[in-house]
């Protein structure tokens, strides 16, 4: 791949992200393969100077793993204008692919200065609160549908916004088996997952960012979320107005869709 071509690339993306843009499809020979895809990434995120919060982990569910032949997940920034509060308002577009339901972290910074391999085990010390979360998710571009896990990394991760419930202190709680629902009621529309459908393990999705962050020197100065992938695969939304997420022993979270 040409540098000016990825270059040419990147600047399209950014500018939809920065101005809230549709363009054209960026050709699938830059998404199929996913180390491909993490070179466009990158070089969008260097692009954007809006302060970083967290990042997410995609492609969590072992079945979406398999069926796009991938070996692993992979994880994208997350952008401060991009996180919303609890009951907030989200405007989507005929290229909005769904909504999820997520558990969220927030970890501290002194993560960054951890110097022992990281384990589910020795991670949760630097855990402060988690909470559920939504996220609703959606391309930059006039396509739809994914052919492989390139085609959401190349694009911010596939993210449109974040809307967090309420957080709560880190207790060590079996997180691995809980029941997670999200519903519109207006609708009827009603859709039940498990926290085990999150690389197994929501806190084994944290490792894997927390691991990749390590790997790639990135650091923040300050404490930050790790938003770990759906535990309701992605939901289409079949219509505007409020979705509730509920997620056993974490709470609920609500977002408005516009």
């Amino acid at each position: 791949m040409k540098k000016n071509n990825l270059h040419f690339i990147s600047n399209k993306l950014v500018e939809a992200f920065l101005k809230n843009k549709i363009i054209a499809p960026i050709p699938s020979r830059y998404t199929k393969k996913i180390s491909e895809a993490q070179k466009i990434r990158k070089l969008c995120e260097s692009k954007i100077k809006k302060p970083i919060i967290g990042f997410k982990a995609a492609g969590t569910g072992i079945p979406v793993l398999k069926k796009l032949k991938e070996k692993e997940p992979f994880y994208a920034s997350v952008y401060e204008h991009n996180l919303l509060k609890n009951n907030k308002s989200v405007r989507i577009n005929k290229y909005t692919m769904g909504i999820e339901l997520e558990v969220g972290y927030l970890i501290r910074k002194s993560f960054f200065g951890m110097k022992n391999k990281i384990t589910v085990k020795n991670i949760k010390k630097y855990i402060t609160h988690m909470f559920p979360c939504i996220e609703v998710v959606g391309y930059r571009q006039r396509k739809k549908g994914i052919k492989s896990l390139g085609d959401l990394c190349s694009d911010f991760g596939a993210n449109i916004k974040f809307v967090i419930g309420t957080k709560k202190k880190f207790k060590n709680i079996k997180i691995s088996n809980l029941k997670t629902n999200i519903s519109n009621f207006k609708i009827k529309q009603s859709v039940d997952g498990n926290t085990n459908t999150v690389y197994i393990n929501p806190l084994n999705s944290l490792r894997f960012v927390l691991n990749k962050l390590k790997k790639d020197k990135i650091k923040l100065n300050k404490n930050f979320y790790i938003f770990t992938g759906s535990s309701v695969g992605v939901v289409p939304i079949l219509g505007k107005g409020f979705y509730v997420g509920k997620i056993e022993k974490l709470g609920s979270v609500k977002a408005k869709i516009i």
